[in-house]
This record gives structure tokens, C-alpha cells and sequence, in this order.
């Protein structure tokens, strides 16, 4: 039997424009900077896609935490596939723990049989969410998934670790969190796109929730990379060695 299954995206700074700091040190400007779906996540909504044309999967629920432009990002999941979408709306930052528990809100109303978000956020880098969320459900779990096999009593999930490679058999529900590896999204085509404008998004505001606040990080300070220095082209190896000698001796 086909099952239900949540995907969880986040709006984010395009991982190809230019960050910058804000002049205050207190975050990164956003303002008229490119936006777009957090590139993880979009793996994880592509794995659920596709999860759907095997007929592994009946309904797909996009999820996203964030201000009303972040229906944009749930246009292009309706988009890429998923059937309907869910904001919960706020203009307030929020954080891991706070996220976990709004999405295990979602999933208790919406009763789906399988989680599926990206390993981790191109923003904060956190890679907290998923591993909240079963904990929070009391679900099993599979990070890092870089292939995945379902089957009638479950999920099998091969997954990336610092050794090599991990197969997890998950029987559901389960939530799982995506790598790179797992797929490359597709090009969505402008009928899909049409077609997107015409299904629901579902807008709740984070309040109607009565999930309290879980403010548990203070960012202090946000400042810029320091730039390289401009690289010096040696002759031959002997070269080398002198100069880290005397730079060795210069830095003691």
C-alpha cells in the first residue's frame, strides 16, 4: 500500500550569490539577494518524487518553515511534484529544536508514514532537524542517506559515514535525511510549473501552534572570511623547504 509522506524545505541565500554581512555584524543581508530552495531539501522532495512514479508513495506534503515569500519555495516543490504544501508562517527566526517541534506537529495532523529533508540547511549548517525530529517521535532514523530501497516492511538506507559506507534497515514510520549522492533534482518544465499555481498551500501561522519558543543559540557576532593572500610560484622543491623554514622561524 502506498504511503503518505512529508518533505520538509527550507528558503535560503542561492548557493550561487554573493553572501554578505550586514554592516551591524548581526546576520547576513538578505535583502534583494536570491533566494531559492535549500539544495538538500531538494534532493530529499526529487528522492520523493520519484518515490511516487514507482507508485512507492501516494501523496507528497511539503513543508516550510518562514515569512509569506517563502510560498515561492513551495510553488517550485508543487512544481518539481508534490501534491500540496503547508507554511507555517512566521518572521521570527527559528531554530532547530523549535523547527522539530513544529514538524512533528505536522506530522501527528497530517498521520504520514515517512519523513524525507535534506541532512542540513546551506544557511546555518546546523544538521540538527531530522535528528530532533526522531527524537521527538520516537521514530527510527537514516542520515546521510545516499541510497534508499523501500520495501513492504520498511527502508533499506545506505548512508555516508566517515569510513565509508552504512546500510540501516528502518521500519516505518522512519524519518530519513538526504546527501548529495542520492540523486540530482530534474529541470522543471513550465506546464509543470503552471500546473503548480493551481494547488493548495495550506498557510497557518506559527502562533495558532502554541508551540513555545525553544530560543537555545545567540548569534554574537557574523563577519566575513578573511581573503586570501595571493599564492608565490617556487622554482623547485629546495626553494620550498627554505621558505617554510624561515617563515617557521618568522611565525616563532
Amino acid at each position: 500500500m502506498a504511503m503518505k509522506m512529508l518533505v520538509a524545505v527550507k528558503r535560503v541565500v542561492d548557493y550561487k550569490a554573493v553572501v554578505r554581512v550586514k554592516s551591524d555584524e548581526s546576520g547576513i543581508e538578505t535583502t534583494h539577494v536570491k533566494m531559492s530552495m535549500n539544495p538538500f531539501d531538494e534532493i530529499a522532495l526529487e528522492e520523493a518524487v520519484r518515490l511516487k512514479e514507482k507508485g512507492v508513495v501516494a501523496e507528497i506534503i511539503v513543508v516550510s518553515i518562514g515569512n509569506a515569500a517563502s510560498q515561492e519555495i513551495l510553488r517550485t516543490g508543487l512544481a518539481m511534484g508534490a501534491d500540496r504544501g503547508v507554511l507555517i508562517q512566521t518572521d521570527q527566526e527559528v531554530q532547530p529544536l523549535e523547527a522539530a517541534k513544529i514538524l512533528q506537529t505536522i506530522v501527528k495532523q497530517e498521520e504520514v508514514q515517512c519523513v524525507i529533508l535534506g541532512k542540513q540547511a546551506i544557511d546555518s549548517d546546523n544538521n540538527q532537524v531530522g535528528q530532533m525530529l526522531a527524537g521527538l517521535l520516537n521514530w527510527p532514523q537514516g542520515t546521510f542517506a545516499s541510497q534508499l530501497h523501500f520495501q513492504a516492511e520498511g527502508v533499506s538506507v545506505t548512508r555516508e559515514i566517515d569510513g565509508g559506507l552504512q546500510t540501516l534497515f528502518l521500519k516505518l514510520p522512519a524519518i530519513i535525511t538526504t546527501d548529495l549522492r542520492l540523486n540530482e533534482p530534474r529541470y522543471i518544465s513550465l506546464p509543470n510549473i503552471v500546473q503548480a499555481k493551481r494547488k493548495p498551500i495550506n498557510i497557518t501561522p506559527l502562533e495558532s501552534l502554541a508551540i513555545p519558543p525553544s530560543s537555545q543559540i545567540k548569534t554574537l557576532r557574523v563577519s566575513a572570511p578573511e581573503k586570501r593572500r595571493a599564492g608565490v610560484r617556487l622554482e623547485n622543491a629546495a626553494e620550498l623547504v627554505d621558505r617554510l623554514k624561515n617563515e617557521a622561524q618568522v611565525i616563532a
